[in-house]
């Protein structure tokens, strides 16, 4: 599963020959999205027609997604839809529904319990309604990876395991049945030692209140360390001590105290990873740890292990 077409040009062309749904397209991506055998996933009648077009002028056999809005209300066909939906495939046969999926809105929440259950019970009466009327079942899939934990007996013929990909539960109870397996490194810089009122950063935001070690780091927030947790908030882990950041974090580098840590320049520093969990440093700026994990850049190397 990707996000937009290019995505999925890029994992054919560097070897990826599974099948690939793409979850956000338009009438823009059809032909590319034929030439590289993607999967788009249908969630509109707007974007059904525009498909239903382009396969007809191309005279195309095609597999789709089809997406259906239980309760999120953020893309999918709504029940109002669904008999449209069933007339236009019965209609073009030469499109096959390869899966039907829909997405948990609060899954991670027991408190909301009553509201995924009714969200899994809405979207079997959808499928099965499809199904009757074209005539095969196609997969099925509503779980993703706090559903997974959460709610097993909707695992019907798929799940999309998400963020649970890195050992990460969206909810804490959950955390101890996963193991981390993303950890992200760089290393010191340079190290400096200032006096009292002495400054650190743009903005002269880190104030040197007594004598102070600390340590420039490879790491800013063009990489994906995110500037909420400069001048304290965020903190990183050297030599198995913790050590508070000072000052603004910069685009490329960042400023910690490492006062009451032994290290030199070269050393490894741990941003987050089995010691230093992520949601630990999610929930210091109050946010989640997709956005920290969606948010490192690219040009942070990838390092691949495999038992």
């Amino acid at each position: 599963g990707v996000a937009y077409a290019d995505e999925g040009v890029m994992l054919r062309k560097n070897g990826i020959y599974m099948p690939i749904m793409v979850m956000n397209c338009n009438h823009h991506d059809f032909s590319i999205m034929e030439e590289y055998e993607l999967e788009p996933e249908i969630f509109s009648k707007k974007i059904l027609d525009e498909y239903i077009d382009f396969v007809s002028t191309n005279n195309t056999f095609t597999k789709v997604h089809i997406k259906l809005d239980t309760g999120m209300h953020r893309l999918g066909f709504e029940e109002i839809d669904i008999d449209y939906l069933i007339d236009k495939l019965k209609q073009n046969p030469n499109i096959i529904v390869a899966s039907i999926f829909s997405h948990l809105a609060a899954s991670e929440d027991k408190k909301f319990n009553d509201f995924t259950l009714q969200q899994v019970t809405t979207f079997n009466k959808y499928c099965d309604k499809i199904a009757n009327n074209i005539g095969y079942m196609p997969t099925r899939h509503i779980l993703n990876s706090s559903g997974i934990l959460q709610h097993p007996s909707a695992k019907m013929e798929m799940v999309r395991l998400g963020i649970g990909l890195y050992g990460i539960a969206p909810d804490t109870e959950n955390y101890v049945k996963l193991k981390v397996v993303g950890t992200l490194k760089t290393i010191v810089s340079q190290i400096k030692y200032l006096t009292a009122g002495d400054t650190v950063g743009y903005g002269l935001a880190g104030k040197i209140l007594k004598n102070t070690t600390i340590a420039t780091i490879a790491i800013g927030y063009a990489d994906g360390y995110d500037r909420r947790l400069g001048n304290g908030v965020g903190k990183v882990l050297i030599n198995n001590k913790l050590c508070p950041t000072i000052g603004n974090i910069c685009m490329d580098m960042t400023m910690v105290d490492i006062s009451n840590v032994d290290t030199f320049e070269g050393d490894k520093v741990t941003i987050f990873g089995e010691a230093l969990p992520i949601d630990k440093i999610a929930k210091d700026i109050n946010t989640s740890p997709y956005e920290l994990l969606t948010g490192i850049s690219e040009r942070v190397k990838r390092v691949f292990y495999s038992e």
